[in-house]
Formats: C-alpha cells, structure tokens, sequence
C-alpha cells in the first residue's frame, strides 16, 4: 500500500464512523423535535386508555386467581392520571371526594365529577382536575372504603419518562438523546403496561387482605436511609446471590431445586452476617421484598397466564395499537433473569423486587399452597422457602 493509499484509508476509518455518529445525532435531534410533551387531551381518557384499562380487568378478572387466589374476583376500582387529571374507573356507587394516601392517611384531591360521554363497564367514569403537584402516585390509595389500584395512562407515562431522562442528562446531551428508543425499551407494548396495571392491582390486593401486613411494609420505607447500600462487601455478596437466584430459575431439573433453595438461603445467612445487619435491616429485607417482589411476581405471572392459549382477550383489545396477546413473555421472562444480577448496586429498594419476585417463584415450584400462608403476621417468602426445603428433606 503506498503511502497517499494508507493516508486516505486511514481518513475513512476515522471520518466515516464519525460521519455515521454525527449523522444519527442529528437523526435523533430532529425526531426530538417532535417529542409529544403534554397529553393531547388531558381532561378525558382516549379511547385507546379506555381499552387498555378494559384489556386489565378483563384479565385480572379471567387469570387473576390463578396467579394469586382471591384476587381475581376481588372488587378493585382503578385510578389512572396525567399531568392535570385524574379518572377513576369501575367504582361502586358515588365516591366521595379524593382518595387517601396509604398506610399515611393523608387525604389528597376533591371532589369526583361525572365524566361526559364516557362509560367503562356500564358504569360512570370519573374524574377530577389535579392540583399543582399533586398526583395519586402508581401504587395504590383508598377512595372512601374501597383499595383502588393508581397508575399513570401510557401516554403520560412515555411522555414522563422521557422528560425524567432529560432532566438528570448534561445539556450537552439533552438535544440529542434518543428519548423514544429509551421510551420504547421502557415500556414496549400495550401488554407491558397492562402487567404494570397489574403490579399496583396487587398493592391493592394486598392493602384489602392483609392490611396491617401491608402498611408495616410499606411505613418500613423509614429503614431505607440507615441500610447500608455503600457497604461494599454487602453489595458483592447481593450481586452473587442474585446471580444464582437468577441461574435457579433457569435450572430446568426439579431434583435439584431444593438443593439449589437451601444454598440460596445459606448465602443470605451469610451475607447478613458479614454486613452484621441489624434485625432492622433484616426485616426490611423481607418486609420489601413482601411488597414489591410480590407485585412483580403479579406483574409476571399474570402476563404468562395471558399467554396461554385458553385466554381470549377483551373485545376491546383489538382496537389497541400495541398489543400482542401477551406472546412476548418469553422474552420477558429472559430480560428479567438477565436484569436480575445487575441489580446488586442499585441504591434504593429495586433488588428486592427482584428477590421477592424470585422466591415467589421458587415456591410455586417447590410448595404450590404456599401462598395460603403468604399474607399471615410475621410470614415472610424466605421462612415459607426454608419449610418447602425443610419438606423436602423429610425434616419435621
């Protein structure tokens, strides 16, 4: 190769990947242009959130027992907001004013209206302007004695999501960011956001059935800043047993996951012990991972029972632009064991929905009836996992 040969070859290794580069920058900064900031209509629910919400109770009402008993033909109403508006769906009778914060108490919103020209279910949908700063949060709120399910409409979410994203990004970034790449990873079909409908149902599951369970779990938020997230030795020994929580689930040869559980449990024991956490700190543990990895299980499960081929979904459904009859939970299923040991260092409570949601399913493998107990005092997935190994064993 001559020289004036290997100059311009090496002009073309640089400039052309650098060209490609800053051709999708500018790519991406003109469909940020168009990014929808605010939802088109604020004061009423489309019809396509109407469906979505439809598609929900549908299948809570088909498979939700199945997933947990109970559940299914629990009488549970269901918030969803946007930035100005709150509608409240599927309630009996007139609801009074607002709904209240749980376990907290604190009352929040006003007075319900009657919504013109929609209907779900053959009944009213309501709905209430919102206060500055004041939303019902996604987890669950009591709207006078019924538990209500709360969670955002999917255009506010993708929406909120992408201006999160831009608000913690340096400015230099923030023009060319591909928001709705990172939208759509977040929440890439109508049958994800129907399984996180899902995960605040279960929090108004859990509210009804095990109320005094329920509000210790969530009041243990208070433990969060005295866990000690930085201790280094903590954060590796987390990342192991996640990692062969997540290498459990994949074991496909039932004679041996009893032994695999009993090793899980060593492991805790012994983390535990080398990070000398307190009996707070273990009692968090279990009290989150009762919380949200039971959601998350709901989340999961009750996406896979949609998948099987004896549920038909709602009439409804099929007008929904992104639904795929729950046939993408394989790969959910994948993404969620991979995600699993990457968890280990997140600073806030995000391990445990994944350790809880990990024993859940542990135990429907290794002790089917386990969740009869699931919802007593003092009954946490680890104590219901040492009796399904103990059984096994032969141990009395």
């Amino acid at each position: 190769m001559t020289m004036k040969k290997s100059k311009r070859f090496w002009q073309m290794l640089i400039f052309v990947p650098m060209g490609l580069c800053l051709g999708l920058l500018a790519l991406s900064a003109g469909v940020n242009l168009g990014l929808q900031t605010a939802s088109a209509h604020p004061d009423t629910l489309e019809e396509a959130e109407l469906a979505r919400q439809a598609e929900f109770f549908h299948l809570r009402q088909r498979v939700g027992d199945a997933v947990w008993p109970g559940w299914g033909a629990a009488a549970l109403p269901s918030i969803t907001y946007n930035e100005a508006y709150a509608f409240l769906l599927a309630y009996p009778g007139s609801p009074p004013a607002g709904w209240v914060k749980v376990p907290a108490g604190t009352q929040r919103g006003g007075a319900w209206q009657t919504l013109a020209g929609k209907r779900f279910a053959e009944q009213a949908v309501y709905v209430q302007q919102l206060p500055p700063g004041v939303e019902p949060e996604n987890f669950t709120v009591r709207v006078g004695e019924h538990w209500v399910s709360s969670l955002n409409t999917r255009e506010w979410m993708q929406i909120s999501l992408a201006e999160t994203v831009r608000g913690d990004l340096p400015a230099f970034l923030r023009p060319v960011f591909p928001y709705s790449l990172f939208v759509g990873l977040m929440v890439n079909s109508d049958d994800q956001y129907i399984s996180l409908a899902a995960h605040e149902a279960f929090h108004a599951w859990q509210g009804l059935a095990a109320e005094a369970k329920f509000s210790a779990a969530q009041r243990s938020v208070s433990t969060d800043q005295r866990y000690p997230w930085e201790h280094e030795g903590l954060a590796a020994d987390w990342k192991a047993e996640l990692e062969f929580l997540a290498d459990t689930l994949r074991e496909e040869d039932p004679a041996a996951l009893a032994g695999q559980a009993e090793r899980f449990l060593q492991m805790r024991a012994e983390r535990r012990k080398a990070a000398q956490l307190n009996s707070d700190c273990v009692i968090y543990e279990q009290q989150r991972e009762w919380l949200e990895g039971l959601a998350r299980y709901a989340e999961l499960e009750i996406w896979r029972q949609g998948s099987r081929s004896a549920y038909q979904p709602s009439a409804a459904a099929a007008d929904l632009p992104d639904f795929n009859r729950y046939q993408g939970f394989e790969q959910r299923w994948r993404q969620e064991l991979d995600q699993m040991p990457r968890m280990f260092n997140d600073q806030g409570d995000g391990r445990f929905y994944y350790s809880g949601m990990a024993q859940a399913y542990l135990l429907d493998r290794l002790s089917p009836g386990w969740k009869e107990q699931a919802f007593e005092p003092g009954v946490w997935l680890e104590d219901l996992l040492a009796e399904a190994v103990a059984g096994a064993a032969g141990i009395d």
